[in-house]
């Protein structure tokens, strides 16, 4: 895998936090097909926003595919492929929140999930790029206005 992230990690905007990082630590997956970082300390502004703690998690885990699919050989009469395999990429963020007063927290989970049809990664790579391009761009640009929405129920 060749996603290792460094610390700190400069968070995104998002409402009430000015400059908000994160200092992580490698931890252990939950799966051997995964990497995974703890939350170890925070810096910038961010009111009662709690570090890791086995009860209390903030986690951030990226997985591959266990078994990567291939491209399948197409049919020797028609040419063409029959279903297509996926390779389903993810990236999991843990944080324990509050509920209600007295109570131990209960765990967040926030999932994002990539499928990418078996074959392209050598057929189209740059366009695999494009994806995730768009997509965490897009999770940038908008950080502060999907914790609004969770938070407000507002889109």
């Amino acid at each position: 895998m060749s996603v290792t992230l460094t610390s700190p990690v400069t968070g995104a905007a998002q409402t009430g936090f000015t400059s908000p990082t994160y200092t992580i630590t490698t931890d252990i997956a939950p799966d051997v097909n995964g990497k995974q970082w703890a939350v170890t300390a925070l810096g910038g502004t961010q009111a009662g926003v709690r570090a890791h703690a086995v009860s209390d998690p903030f986690t951030f885990t990226v997985y591959r595919p266990k078994i990567p699919a291939s491209l399948p050989n197409p049919n020797p009469v028609t040419g063409r492929y029959g279903p297509i395999p996926q390779n389903r990429h993810s990236v999991v963020v843990r944080k324990g929140v509050n509920f209600a007063a007295n109570m131990a927290p209960l765990i967040a989970t926030a999932r994002c999930l990539i499928d990418i049809p078996a074959g392209a990664d050598a057929y189209d790579p740059a366009n695999i790029r494009a994806l995730y391009s768009l997509l965490i761009g897009a999770l940038t640009q908008q950080a502060a206005g999907f914790g609004d929405t969770a938070v407000t129920g507002i889109l």
